[in-house]
């Protein structure tokens, strides 16, 4: 693509045509605050925090939704631009209860960052509630809707990321709210609970629920992995405090899944604290298990096995594949039943 040039807080800057300013200007390095700008979906302009002075423009203009021309002139943190933004932060602020040191959030919130950025020090204007209740029925995930500051991404992200459809805008005026269809709790709803919503929610209106109380964001280190519940090879953050995951976040523009993740991905990993999983071998004798080595349980293993071949024959023994299993796991499975046991009979088992 050709890219032609606008001036950016003074500097000639590139910019390939049909970019929004925002864009341009990230990819230059001027970092233009936003809370409701969502990567690689459609601008809305909701939150207005990414307002900037363009020259000839009446009124300042959302940065998110506002295409680049060659020429034009843009300020990002004129005296007008930051008063302005001061301003309309110092109404997020009021648009609900946001009490920091008792909200999940708390070191992880993008309107937190954005006070502390425009040195708020106190509340300019009464706190408004509209008086809905904390919904947490369902299993997964939190709603305090005293929080939210329908910055509209979670709505973004059910209906064009993952494309569930479950969640949009409901009432209006001073009662508008995040509903799911019929305004129902999500166990419910259409929901399917991927916990894509909570991953894009700036502020702490949507949490995991089991992510409560077991770390704030500075006391946990990020781990990179590959979610193990499928061969698709999903990439994953683990957030670990003293060795114990505390929630899983999906890893942004990692291959193959995108930032997202699905329900099993992002909140299935409670097994592995279970206190029923086997830790050892075990090898049933006269309706009992005893616990074994792992030498003694593959030899028994191998020596069924050879015990069977000798007498029925290889297609006497068949094979499962869990879907579980990565994609070089179920490789493996299917070499060793095809060379070594010398059999056609291995299949995959689908997983819910």
């Amino acid at each position: 693509m050709s890219s032609q040039t606008f001036l950016l807080d003074g500097k000639e800057t590139a910019f390939v045509p049909g970019q929004m300013i925002l864009e341009a200007a990230r990819a230059a390095g001027t970092l233009i605050p936003t809370l409701c700008y969502l990567k690689g979906e459609t601008p809305t302009g909701a939150c207005r925090v990414c307002l900037v002075e363009v020259a000839g423009a009446r009124s300042l203009v959302a940065s998110c939704s506002t295409p680049v021309t060659a020429g034009m002139e843009v300020r990002t943190d004129s005296e007008r631009v930051l008063k302005t933004r001061k301003l309309i932060v110092e109404l997020l602020l009021a648009s609900g209860t946001h009490d920091c040191l008792v909200c999940e959030k708390n070191g992880d919130c993008r309107l937190q960052d954005l006070a502390y950025a425009c040195g708020i020090q106190e509340m300019k204007f009464p706190p408004r509630n509209a008086g809905y209740p904390v919904e947490n029925a369902n299993p997964f995930i939190v709603r305090d809707f005293s929080r939210c500051i329908l910055c509209g991404r979670c709505v973004q992200a059910c209906n064009e990321v993952v494309v569930n459809r479950a969640i949009s805008f409901g009432y209006r005026g001073s009662t508008s709210k995040i509903v799911t269809g019929g305004d129902r709790p999500y166990h419910e709803s259409e929901c399917v609970f991927c916990g894509q919503c909570v991953e894009v929610c700036p502020v702490g209106a949507l949490t995991e629920k089991k992510a409560r109380w077991t770390g704030r964001p500075w006391e946990t280190e990020k781990i990179r992995t590959t979610c193990p519940y499928c061969g698709v090879g999903c990439q994953q953050w683990l957030h670990v405090k003293d060795g114990r995951i505390g929630k899983v976040t999906a890893v942004e523009d990692a291959e193959p899944n995108q930032g997202r993740l699905c329900v099993k991905g992002r909140f299935g990993y409670d097994f592995i604290y279970s206190e029923e999983r086997l830790k050892t071998p075990l090898i049933r004798e006269n309706d009992q298990f005893r616990e074994a080595s792992w030498d003694e349980a593959l030899d028994r293993v191998a020596g069924k096995f050879k015990e069977i071949i000798q007498k029925d024959g290889p297609d006497a023994i068949a094979g499962v594949s869990c879907a579980r299993s990565l994609n070089e796991d179920s490789y493996q499975m299917q070499k060793f039943f095809r060379a070594v046991i010398g059999t056609n009979n291995i299949d995959h088992c689908a997983r819910t």
